[in-house]
């Protein structure tokens, strides 16, 4: 493809630019090799310290860190009472393992489309989806941008159904003041190596009811009363039971220790994803062909975990799959987010789901383009996303 380059501005970058790129300093690497160094390296006094301040910089009373939030959600679905046959309402503008985990419990995801200038399912159409069966409600906040949580509670307890809710994309997010992981009954983090924060691969779930501080645990580890830490130290016993079918699930000290500097980093890092946000949203806003998916709503405070642009096809002579291997020839790595659930194949056999069935997410991803946004990026390359963007922009209007 030979584009010619817009006027202006510097030359098309010669290095490709990754789509995410983690922020690791040498606080997170000296505290690993101390890990290593001390001859602890799974589940024990990294891990229940990063427990502690990852809930107090959430707010939350309690949190229980596992290996992933794919983890944390079967898991909480798990707690809140999920069994074989029950229905989970949720969003199929979702990574798969939202809706994988509620099959985990044998249970059926029931889905609600999403509302477009948000990519959060829609509120208005939740309560009638909801019928006997209905045991969860489990709202996606998607891209980082909180979900309606006051609308959600309030069907919740009218219709007496739990709420848990996935927070992958949402460290750092703010609903009416409060950090997103103290509105539900659960709430799941995803620390995978391209979010907010990372531990390379890890979850943690935050709560408020100490009851359930002690089945999480139990469930995160084969089901056994004790964990290794208090089996192996000095001030342990040896004697374990298993007291329910439990999974392979604890998060290491290994990962909790890169967790604890960058938790350190979450404030700093949200500021920097915030700027490069507005900057890009400054370059599109009259950008005709470009439609940023809306972060602003009047209550809420985005994560920008990921920013979306959707392409208008009334004004570009090129669809969304082309457009996204223009940018990568431009040396731009860029991502979509999401393949609607019940597109795949499995959910389609599965759940006799079809194109069709839920539109709204359909046409966002149809539309949808996630650009690059982290914060070891630098301002030229801030600017190279936004000039290959206008450069692909100019060459394919109508």
């Amino acid at each position: 493809m030979n584009i010619p380059a817009i006027e202006g501005g510097k030359s098309t970058r010669n290095e490709f630019l990754p789509f995410a790129k983690p922020y690791i300093s040498n606080k997170e690497i000296d505290e690993v090799v101390s890990t290593l160094k001390s001859g602890w390296l799974t589940t024990g006094p990294k891990t229940k310290e990063f427990e502690k301040k990852f809930a107090n910089y959430i707010g939350a009373k309690f949190a229980v860190a596992v290996n992933s939030c794919t983890s944390a959600l079967h898991l909480s679905l798990l707690c809140a009472g999920v069994k074989k046959n029950d229905e989970v309402i949720t969003s199929p503008y979702t990574f798969i393992a939202t809706a994988n985990t509620i099959l985990y419990c044998g249970a059926i995801p029931k889905f609600v489309d999403i509302n477009p200038n948000t990519g959060n399912i829609d509120v208005h159409k939740i309560s009638s989806k909801i019928k006997s069966r209905t045991r969860v409600l489990l709202p996606v906040h998607f891209g980082g941008l909180p979900c309606d949580m006051k609308e959600i509670l309030h069907i919740a307890k009218n219709k007496k159904v739990t709420v848990v809710e996935d927070a992958a994309h949402s460290l750092s997010s703010q609903y009416n003041g409060k950090k997103i992981g103290v509105f539900g009954k659960f709430t799941c983090f995803s620390f995978y190596v391209t979010k907010n924060i990372t531990t390379g691969e890890g979850g943690m779930i935050t709560f408020d009811d100490e009851r359930f501080q002690k089945d999480l645990r139990i469930l995160s580890l084969h089901g056994m009363s004790q964990d290794a830490w208090n089996r192996y130290s000095k001030e342990g016993s040896w004697y374990y039971e298993v007291v329910r079918l439990g999974y392979k699930y604890n998060m290491t000290d290994i990962n909790a220790s890169i967790g604890l500097h960058q938790l350190e980093n979450a404030e700093k890092f949200l500021k920097i994803r915030t700027k490069i946000a507005k900057q890009y949203n400054e370059a599109f806003k009259n950008l005709d062909g470009i439609l940023p998916l809306s972060g602003v709503t009047d209550n809420s405070k985005h994560s920008w975990h990921l920013y979306v642009i959707r392409l208008d096809n009334k004004v570009l002579k090129i669809n969304r799959n082309k457009f996204a291997q223009a940018l990568i020839k431009e040396n731009v790595g860029i991502s979509v987010h999401f393949i609607p659930v019940h597109l795949h194949p499995f959910y389609r056999k599965r759940f006799n789901l079809k194109r069709g069935d839920f539109p709204e997410a359909e046409k966002l991803y149809d539309s949808a383009i996630s650009l690059p946004i982290y914060p070891k990026m630098t301002e030229s390359q801030i600017y190279d996303v936004i000039s290959a963007v206008k450069k692909l922009v100019q060459y394919y209007k109508r």
